[in-house]
């Protein structure tokens, strides 16, 4: 009898949980604010296509200020993957962590310029789970931390008698798309007070290179509008891009130590010295389904312009112009 008693109890509750949350989802709606939060079913798997591609322009010598893409090149290169990425909810708390089950399905690697194989091409087979919330932070990607750093053994040359050289990789691409998917939804400041249309709201991204270069974005989030779809509301978020002043130090590192680098930016890395980057600048738009809980595409494109202040030769300073573009797609 206490046993039917318990279930009855907790059952009673569970429902009053419901009413309550449903009660204050009504509220933000009479208030014209929307509750943006990503829901996951046991067993229900989403996939999802990420494909981040570059164009790399590199001029040689020309004043900073007049500099751009296409003169006086020296060379234009370019460098994409696509990767497709199951995600099977494993354990599914709608008021705790939810633990979801992601593999790496498939991994394709296009570049003008370098190695055959790349790194994130042994991804292909290799799972991960991630702790998710229900406001899509992520509370423990140590799995995925600790598969970035696998890979980032296989992009060093098995045996060299220089010592050790890098070859160039995709694997900060990898991050970016993995590491943040979640990202719009999870940066809300205050996500049970929801979000107005015209409302904004900031973050940080990575900026995914094949060279090593710590650095990030700062991204500013505004909900444009709410639109009706066949499959449920969409909030369509855009989002705007610059440079941030520092790197996150919790950012996952794929390599330590040192070592030379190979490829296109082998020579610039051991010749100049001070990279910068003066001008980075773009924008981006996502679509979030608010009653299915999760999101349905997103497109990030940004420029930016790298500049070495010193190098070997007088007077030559190279100029490294990159237009990148980040898109997800959620695959029926």
């Amino acid at each position: 009898m206490k046993t039917v008693l318990t279930i009855i109890t907790v059952l009673g509750l569970s429902i009053l949980a419901g009413c309550q949350g449903a009660g204050e989802e009504a509220k933000l709606l009479s208030a014209g604010r929307e509750l943006l939060t990503v829901d996951f079913y046991k067993g229900h798997t989403l996939r999802y296509k990420f494909v981040s591609s570059r164009e790399i322009d590199i001029n040689w010598g020309q004043d900073k200020s007049t500099a751009q893409p296409g003169q006086g090149m020296l060379d234009k290169q370019s460098e994409s993957t696509e990767m497709v990425v199951a995600y099977t909810p494993i354990e599914v708390d709608p008021y705790g962590l939810s633990t979801i089950e992601a593999t790496c399905e498939s991994v394709k690697v296009k570049r003008s310029k370098g190695p055959k194989k790349d790194a994130v091409e042994y991804l292909p087979g290799k799972t991960f789970t991630l702790k998710v919330g229900s406001t899509g932070k992520i509370e423990d990607y140590s799995q995925l931390d600790e598969l970035i750093r696998e890979i980032g053994k296989k992009a060093f040359r098995a045996d060299s008698k220089q010592g050790r050289i890098k070859e160039p990789d995709l694997i900060d691409d990898f991050t970016a798309t993995q590491r943040f998917l979640w990202d719009s939804v999870s940066s809300i400041k205050k996500p049970t007070e929801g979000l107005r249309v015209g409302q904004s709201w900031k973050s940080i991204l990575p900026i995914p290179t094949s060279m090593v270069l710590r650095k990030a974005r700062d991204v500013t989030y505004t909900l444009d509008e709410v639109r009706q779809s066949e499959k449920g509301r969409l909030a369509v978020i855009s989002s705007s891009y610059s440079l941030a002043e520092s790197y996150p130090h919790n950012w996952p590192k794929p390599y330590i130590g040192k070592f030379k680098l190979s490829g296109p930016f082998g020579f610039f890395w051991s010749f100049f010295r001070g990279f910068n980057i003066p001008d980075l600048h773009g924008q981006g738009q996502e679509l979030f389904n608010i009653d299915a809980g999760r999101i349905e595409q997103y497109e990030h494109k940004y420029q930016m312009r790298l500049e070495a202040s010193s190098g070997p030769l007088p007077g030559v300073e190279p100029k490294i112009f990159i237009k990148q573009t980040l898109t997800m797609q959620l695959l029926e």
